[in-house]
This record gives C-alpha cells, sequence and structure tokens, in this order.
C-alpha cells in the first residue's frame, strides 16, 4: 500500500508538533499538508488520504465541509464541542468516515473498557472521577473525563457522575476513577508521561480509518476493544 498522506490541522499544537515528529520516523505516513489558524483547510484536503484535526472546536464546521467535498476521511481528537458540533460530526459521517474520540492512547482506552465493566460489576459502590492536566488546558472537564462519565452513565442508567477537575503545572494527564463501598475502595487510575501516546493512538486511527466505509468510528473501534 502506498505511504498514508496525511493533513494535520492543529499542526502549530502541542500535540500536532508530536504528530509531526513521530510521522517523519514513520515510513508508512507522510505529513503533506499542516494547517493552523487562518489556514485555508479544503485547497490542503485535496493531496490527501486522510485529514487529523487536533485544532479547535470552532473549526469543525470547515473541517467537515471540505472532508464531504473531498470524501476524505477524518480523525478527530479535538475536545470541547458544542452538542451542535458534535451533531455535524455525527451527519457528516454519513458521508466519509470519521474517528472521534476524546483520547487516542491505548491505556486509556483500556480504562474506558475496565470502567465500563466496573460500573456494571460494583453497581452499589460510589463513583466518581478526578482529572487533572497542565495549565494551559482549556476545556474542564477534559474530554477524557466526560467520556469516562458517559460510560458510567450508560452502565448505570443514572444521570450525573461528579467530576473533580484539577489545573497545575505541567501534568500532560491523569483520570482516576474511584468506587467506594462499605469498607472498600477501588481506583482505577491512567497516567501519561508523554504526548508521544496520543499522536502514536492519532497515526494508527489514521492509518486504520483509510479504507473504512462511512461511519462513525471511536478508537475503542480502533483497537478492537
Amino acid at each position: 500500500m502506498n505511504r498514508l498522506r496525511v493533513l494535520l490541522i492543529g499542526a502549530k499544537g502541542r500535540l500536532g508538533r508530536t504528530i509531526v515528529d513521530l510521522a517523519t520516523k514513520e515510513s508508512a505516513i507522510e505529513i503533506v499538508a499542516e494547517c493552523d489558524l487562518g489556514d485555508a483547510i479544503a485547497p490542503a484536503m485535496k493531496n490527501a488520504d486522510v485529514a487529523i484535526d487536533f485544532s479547535q472546536p470552532g473549526a469543525v464546521e470547515e473541517i467537515c465541509r471540505a472532508a464531504e467535498a473531498e470524501r476524505k476521511p477524518l480523525v478527530i481528537g479535538t475536545t470541547g464541542h458544542s452538542p451542535a458540533q458534535r451533531d455535524l460530526i455525527e451527519n457528516t459521517s454519513c458521508s466519509v468516515p470519521i474517528v472521534f474520540a476524546s483520547n487516542f492512547s491505548v491505556g486509556v482506552n483500556a480504562l474506558f473498557a475496565l470502567t465500563r465493566e466496573t460500573a456494571e460489576i460494583l453497581r452499589d459502590f460510589e463513583v466518581s472521577i478526578v482529572e487533572t492536566h497542565h495549565t494551559k488546558k482549556k476545556d474542564a472537564p477534559s474530554g477524557t473525563a466526560k467520556t469516562l462519565g458517559e460510560m458510567i452513565r450508560s452502565a448505570r442508567k443514572i444521570d450525573n457522575v461528579p467530576i473533580e477537575s484539577i489545573r497545575e503545572g505541567e501534568v500532560v494527564g491523569e483520570h482516576t476513577v474511584i468506587f467506594s463501598g462499605p469498607g472498600e475502595r477501588l481506583e482505577l487510575t491512567h497516567r501519561a508521561a508523554t504526548r508521544e501516546i496520543f499522536a502514536r493512538g492519532a497515526l494508527r486511527a489514521a492509518q486504520w480509518v483509510r479504507d473504512k466505509p462511512a461511519a462513525l468510528y471511536s478508537m475503542q473501534d480502533v483497537l478492537g476493544l
């Protein structure tokens, strides 16, 4: 198979630069275009096989229009979308395949699966989430914490899961799900030491989605969890 040609949107961000660095070491992947704030996305989409988005929620309309027009798959890792923007992503997935995930780490996606299973097993335990990120992270709670909460709510058919958000220092990302019962406590924790784990997962998702039919996929689908 030919090298995967990638359009990277949000290329100047922390994670964007990490993706660029990793891609230079991957013989099967080539970053053929980089876009950031103010750059036109549609022309850059033409020569790419897949677009990876780690930009800002407000860019999603332009990204989806360009992907539909060129029939190009998307990998969306940007978080903080409004309900209307999430609906737009879902509608666009009727035309092109989209991997939409709040976190591309293999370990975090294992945490998602374990959290869902544990929430079903320990139904009588109280549950809460604590997440910590660096001070420059704009959204709180994080997209990962929201996903964890959604999985617990779905498993238990409840309306709310308490989430505590901490912003300090240069923390890449830490998420803990706490199950508290009479006389015992179970904690599931993932700690990210480097942004490479997210970049590596995004590139893996881009390779995976290349020839998939139009649909909305998660990183769980990519990993077969």
